[in-house]
């Protein structure tokens, strides 16, 4: 017991390091957020003389699936962390509940209008979304899609500029 107290205590700052690796890898869709943003990585664990990391894509058919997969090694390798595997978890199913404030204003500040608020309780509704840019929450639905298959296309009725809307999930 005291050996494996002792193993956990010398890990403990290779997977915070780890950990701010997985920071620098952005989404390729949203480059302003990061998959730990995201909360796409869900787990980091030593496996034997290598590592496992835990990752739950935004959604099960995700295009950008197999490019973050390969970036997560390329990048843990890049920094002496090998060999490494990663673990697709589909259950539970990724959720923007994952997502953290911060990332949620860096994707205003983007120009998306992030989750959250009436148009999560009631995501038929086609006016509850507020524009990224001026703030306004006179908008309405465009696009059940926007750019990608997350993202719904909304129109603001105060600057009249077109934005995509990250749905809630």
């Amino acid at each position: 017991m005291e050996q494996q107290l002792q193993s956990d205590a010398l890990q403990a700052p290779e997977i915070h390091r780890i950990w701010q690796c997985l920071n620098q890898i952005s989404d390729p869709e949203l480059p302003v957020l990061s998959i730990t943003d995201l909360g796409m990585v869900r787990h980091v664990e030593a496996d034997g003389a290598g590592w496992r990391i835990t990752f739950t894509p935004t959604y099960s058919g995700c295009p950008a699936t197999e490019f973050l997969l390969s970036e997560i090694k390329h990048t843990l390798g890049e920094a002496g962390f090998s060999p490494v595997t990663v673990d697709i978890n589909l259950s539970p199913a990724w959720t923007t509940d994952w997502m953290n404030a911060d990332a949620k204003e860096r994707l205003r500040v983007f120009g998306v209008a992030p989750p959250g608020g009436n148009a999560c309780e009631k995501p038929q509704a086609s006016g509850p979304v507020e524009c990224p840019r001026c703030g306004s929450s006179h908008t309405q639905r465009i696009s059940e899609f926007g750019s990608t298959a997350c993202k719904a296309l909304y129109r603001c009725t105060q600057c009249l500029e077109p934005f995509d809307y990250f749905k809630c999930i």
